[in-house]
């Protein structure tokens, strides 16, 4: 992610004067739609709200966010993919924007094709969490008890094709272990399992898990990010405990339809950068453990098409399906 991180720093400059580029000048003339494919609540939600209040205030111009969960992300997709090439709705999604072109055979766009990008707007670690009952404390010792009891493991998570399971799977192909995966239809009730020591293993958000952590109920190993996470500066790194170059991160961006004008793009990503920008939405992502990661929208789309072919590679490797 260092290419993300140097261009958050340039927008940084670029936008700090408040003002945005000539190609807002003309758009908008009337109300954004950001359609955020999940329900009400929950972290994303949250971002997509706060971010469409921002936006708003650079366009001196209501953004109203549209809630349009079903199929994975795929209902308020396909909306997006079939609205006018205009810029006035949006899509704020995360992962299954990657992860869907592979594990679902039968979209109704094509990812590549039908969205325009516009910019990243987060990225988020997992923390690696155990059940006390495993005698392991690292992630090298977990990985040694695993070799020690094939198929004696399982990690839950919030589904198919989830951060979760791309990072459960992924390591189990690095390190060379093997061990069951239980898909959930929520994260919260794969936390009750972990918690419970039905499941083991947990790949999940810092905050989601770091409570649990710090009541002594789990044990924490790593994060799945190539750098330590603010919120656990003493805590490891995959990628630092033996499996090189190990990274997979919870993102959030916005998106498109395909054909919309570039002039439209780059307002929308300017009104985006500037508002990533803003001291009050830098800590309250940071609090989430989040990392703000502003990019062009040339950037986000190279971002998209690299995380894509990852999750084609762990399919091919690991047969990994979605529901």
């Amino acid at each position: 992610m260092g290419y993300i991180s140097g261009c958050a720093l340039a927008l940084i400059f670029v936008y700090a004067s408040g003002s945005l580029p000539a190609a807002a000048q003309s758009f908008p003339v009337k109300p954004i739609r950001v359609v955020v494919p999940i329900a009400p609540g929950g972290g994303m939600d949250t971002i997509a709200r706060i971010m469409a209040f921002k936006i708003g205030e650079a366009f001196h111009q209501q953004v109203v966010v549209d809630n349009r969960p079903g199929a994975g992300g795929v209902i308020g997709s396909e909306m997006v993919a079939k609205s006018a090439p205009d810029g006035y709705t949006l899509l704020f999604i995360a992962n299954p924007f990657s992860t869907n072109p592979v594990l679902n055979a039968n979209l109704p766009f094509d990812t590549l094709r039908d969205f325009a990008s516009v910019s990243l707007v987060a990225t988020a670690p997992l923390l690696v969490a155990l059940h006390p009952s495993v005698p392991a404390r690292s992630i090298q010792e977990l990985i040694a008890f695993a070799k020690s009891k094939p198929d004696f493991l399982s990690y839950g998570t919030s589904g198919n094709g989830s951060p979760q399971h791309i990072a459960g799977e992924l390591f189990k192909t690095r390190a060379g272990i093997e061990y069951t995966h239980i898909p959930y239809k929520g994260g919260s009730a794969a936390i009750v399992d972990i918690l419970s020591g039905k499941v083991q293993l947990a790949f999940a958000g810092v905050i989601t898990i770091l409570p649990h952590v710090k009541a002594g109920k789990l044990h924490a190993l790593a994060v799945t990010s190539i750098k330590r996470s603010p919120v656990l500066p003493d805590l490891p790194t995959i990628a630092e405990s033996g499996l090189k170059d190990f990274e997979v991160l919870t993102w959030y961006g916005f998106f498109a339809r395909g054909g919309t004008p570039a002039r439209i793009i780059k307002a929308l990503n300017g009104a985006v950068s500037q508002a990533l920008t803003s001291p009050d939405v830098i800590e309250r992502l940071t609090r989430e453990a989040h990392d703000p990661a502003p990019s062009t929208p040339e950037q986000l789309a190279a971002f998209v098409r690299a995380e894509i072919e990852k999750t084609r590679k762990l399919a091919k490797a690991t047969s990994m399906k979605i529901d």
